[in-house]
């Protein structure tokens, strides 16, 4: 039998997606102002790969990614998503603009092996963890470089991607 563990905390990061440029630099205020400091931030990436969100968020996405300074336990990952989308809400009333979402935000976690990422979608490859919210491992680290996964989202195959991530997985790796 095995014995359950307290398990190692992890980098915490949020990926938030939108046409606007304030509404990125609000998402990193917010986060900031929740979580505390940001150690490493993304370039702000040209998000192409899929139209599926053109509908309510408009074209010309940008992509920037955040990672705190402070570890943190990974079973908050359900907190978080319900957090991270109570910002997507009040940023929608705060702003009048023509996209129903104005901006997307995806908490998650980086550890030395894999990416998870939280979701309010259920799915073959999700697990679910309470409160409506499921995890998925979205990237796993094999062979000294990032991997996809059959369901990895087409822009997390991205090379810029897998370079910013292993600076945090770096990172992590210093202070874990």
């Amino acid at each position: 039998m095995g014995t359950a563990k307290q398990q190692i905390p992890v980098l915490q990061i949020l990926a938030a997606f939108s046409r606007n440029e304030d509404a990125l630099d609000w998402a990193e205020r917010q986060a900031t102002e929740h979580w505390g400091p940001i150690i490493l931030s993304s370039d702000r990436f040209d998000f192409a790969e899929t139209t599926y969100y053109e509908s309510t968020m408009g074209t010309g996405l940008r992509k920037q990614f955040f990672a705190f300074e402070q570890l943190v336990d990974p079973a908050d990952l359900v907190q978080w998503k319900h957090q991270s989308n109570g910002w997507e809400k009040t940023y929608a009333e705060l702003r009048a603009g023509p996209e129903i979402r104005p901006i997307n935000l995806d908490p998650g976690y980086l550890n030395e092996a894999k990416i998870v990422l939280a979701s309010t979608k259920d799915h073959a490859h999700r697990i679910y963890l309470s409160e409506g919210i499921f995890a998925e491992v979205t990237l796993h680290y094999r062979d000294h470089r990032w991997q996809p996964r059959d369901w990895t989202f087409p822009d997390y195959r991205r090379e810029d991607y897998h370079e910013f991530f292993t600076r945090c997985r770096n990172f992590f790796r210093e202070r874990k």
